[in-house]
């Protein structure tokens, strides 16, 4: 009888442990991932708004478009066929006073921002979709970015090195 109380004692240690030690290890890999909840903006008080100082961002709500900037373009044109590239059109032209244009190209493997100036280009952000990644290539006079997935490739295409910016994307 003792030694089976044992071998139960000794079972139930080492399955207490292997949980444990699984547990933590986990928890160590998944801290600080998507699995995290959100962090929520702090209250006010019954119902007061932020003070006009104390900016907060919202993932519910955008920022209203600035005056000078034209409204979010709609989805960027698409091949039809495997290896074919079609220019992107980002807009109209920009008036002299604008420094720079922000243009937002959707894809299927992902969405990219370019700034657009009168000269040249710079990238703002590149965001891979879900199941794609991503690479980025830049020069003097283009910025190339990359999605792929598997045997799918998506790439978006600027340059600038014979006049102002032109965006191109195109599907493998």
């Amino acid at each position: 009888m003792r030694r089976g109380l044992v071998h139960v004692l000794a079972w139930s240690l080492a399955t207490g442990a292997a949980v444990t030690l699984s547990w933590w290890g986990v928890h160590t890999v998944m801290a600080g991932t998507a699995y995290d909840p959100p962090r929520a903006l702090p209250i006010t008080a019954a119902g007061a708004a932020a003070p006009a100082s104390d900016p907060r961002a919202s993932s519910t709500r955008r920022p209203a478009p600035s005056k000078s900037a034209p409204a979010r373009p709609g989805r960027s044109p698409r091949p039809s066929a495997p290896t074919a590239t079609k220019p992107a059109s980002p807009g109209p032209s920009p008036s002299p006073g604008d420094a720079g244009r922000v243009r937002s190209y959707d894809t299927d493997g992902g969405r990219v921002v370019f700034d657009l100036g009168p000269a040249s280009a710079s990238l703002v952000s590149a965001t891979p979709g879900t199941g794609w990644s991503m690479q980025v290539w830049k020069t003097a006079s283009w910025i190339r970015v990359e999605f792929t997935s598997g045997a799918g490739r998506v790439s978006v295409f600027c340059t600038w090195h014979d006049g102002p910016p032109h965006v191109e994307v195109g599907t493998y």
